[in-house]
């Protein structure tokens, strides 16, 4: 599995596990639990949750599929903005560690920026840190014009930024990721293959079984190629989670990224940072 390295030079996998959708259905339980261990046992090692997924739901499914296994994962959830106060964010974060079984978070990210100060969220972050309930913290959603806001209310410390980024949804080329590598800072793409929409892209399906691979898995191996960037695709079965890994083998060509950039191109000029 390739490597991406955090800015305190920890280093994480560049394919990791969402769980966006995962948690909501009893009857998908056992197979969203075995989908996590197997992504576990192929080195697809970060799992990324958040207290608004299933309003806790896939943070309680995660936490039965770590249980026993918790130093074999980087461990993220998120915040909501609402709750990302000084005394709110530690309030969250414990309810978040109930939840997931765990004493600690690797990386704490607020999920979109809200009305809380900023400087008053970093605030509740460092807290944290040095309580021992979080290793690190970031961001989601937030585009160029809010990390400048986070760099100036002290922001330094930020590890990652995680948002919307596949072969469909590209603004972010334009000046958020090529700013993020500049700062050190890996980019945390979340839906990478567009909710599957991606999928039954044709021009897609037809390019992918020219190299041997499926959609998912050039769409994956395209998200990661170029560095800096760490997908997170959600898979709620064993079998897609095997399929996923095997896009860290795939190695593109500068014709395959041609003949991508062709049927998606790349921006041409400042897009508006897209949410889901």
């Amino acid at each position: 599995m390739r490597s991406i390295q955090f800015p305190d030079g920890t280093s994480v996998p560049s394919l990791g596990l969402g769980t966006w959708y995962i948690g909501d259905s009893h009857a998908r339980r056992d197979a969203e639990i075995a989908a996590l261990r197997r992504g576990i046992d192929l080195g697809m090692s970060l799992i990324d949750s958040a207290e608004m997924y299933g309003n806790g739901a896939s943070e309680k499914l995660v936490g039965a599929a770590i249980e026993g296994r918790r130093d074999e994962v980087f461990l993220v959830s998120k915040v909501y903005p609402h709750n990302a106060s000084r005394d709110g964010v530690a309030a969250a974060c414990e309810r978040s560690l109930q939840r997931l079984g765990t004493d600690r978070l690797d990386l704490y990210l607020l999920h979109w920026r809200g009305g809380v100060p900023l400087d008053e969220t970093i605030d509740g972050f460092e807290r944290l840190i040095a309580a021992g309930k979080i290793n690190r913290w970031g961001v989601s959603n937030f585009d160029s014009y809010d990390m400048e806001d986070l760099a100036a209310a002290g922001g330094a410390a930020v590890a990652t930024n995680q948002v919307l980024y596949n072969l469909s949804t590209r603004g972010i080329e334009w000046d958020l990721l090529p700013e993020a590598r500049e700062d050190g800072i890996p980019i945390m793409a979340y839906s990478p293959v567009d909710q599957a929409r991606l999928l039954v892209e044709s021009e897609l399906i037809a390019l992918a079984r020219e190299i041997g691979a499926s959609a998912a898995q050039l769409a994956l191996a395209w998200a990661i190629d170029c560095g800096g960037v760490i997908a997170i695709p959600k898979a709620g079965r064993a079998e897609h989670v095997e399929e996923n890994a095997k896009a860290a083998e795939i190695v593109l060509t500068d014709e395959i990224r041609a003949r991508l950039d062709a049927i998606f191109p790349p921006p041409d000029g400042p897009t508006p940072l897209e949410i889901l």
